[in-house]
């Protein structure tokens, strides 16, 4: 389609501009696997240390063993939004077009400071406001507060990202970029 102007001055028609969509680029093509393995490693561990932690709480000597399977498979889906949302914001906050080549321990801290604020929170609101689970006298606490989901949300995601550091490193050690972090 050729403008008026175009025809009326004899200029050429505009050159349609591109229009940039990519507002938060991902350089880097392991952002999305690190990702990938960061959630589905922590989703496994989780899975894990809810069953561990079950006698805990009085839900094991209380509950059937349909409740108890649908208290785990509930915890751990609710892990896994914790999970997905602490580093999603940790992304928007402190990541880069090169993570995880760039702020990985940024990105890594953040994450884990956001899921243990959380589940201080999240802990302290169910057990002491709403009532929705309760320890046994076998739950270690300070100030009211579980420590094994306190701990949990900072060995599993602690650990995660470590694992995810060397492997990256690993990886990286053949290719010229190098990683200061």
């Amino acid at each position: 389609m050729v403008s008026e102007d175009s025809q009326r001055y004899g200029k050429p028609p505009p050159t349609p501009r591109k229009i940039e969509l990519d507002m938060f680029p991902m350089n880097s093509p392991a952002w999305l696997g690190t990702l990938r393995r960061y959630l589905l490693i922590v989703t496994l561990l989780n899975v894990c240390w809810e069953i561990l932690q079950l006698p805990l709480y009085t839900i094991w000597t209380t509950g059937s063993n349909r409740e108890i399977a649908f208290a785990v498979l509930h915890c751990t889906a609710g892990d896994l939004l914790i999970a997905m949302g602490c580093v999603f914001l940790s992304l928007l906050m402190a990541g880069s077009d090169e993570w995880p080549n760039r702020r990985f321990k940024a990105v890594a801290l953040i994450t884990i400071g956001l899921g243990l604020a959380y589940t201080v929170y999240s802990e302290w609101h169910n057990t002491t406001v709403t009532q929705s689970w309760a320890y046994s006298a076998a739950m270690p606490r300070l100030w009211g507060i579980g420590l094994a989901p306190v701990a949990q949300w900072l060995v599993i995601p602690g650990s995660v990202f470590w694992w995810l550091r060397q492997r990256h490193l690993n990886c990286s050690a053949d290719s010229p970029k190098s990683l200061p972090e």
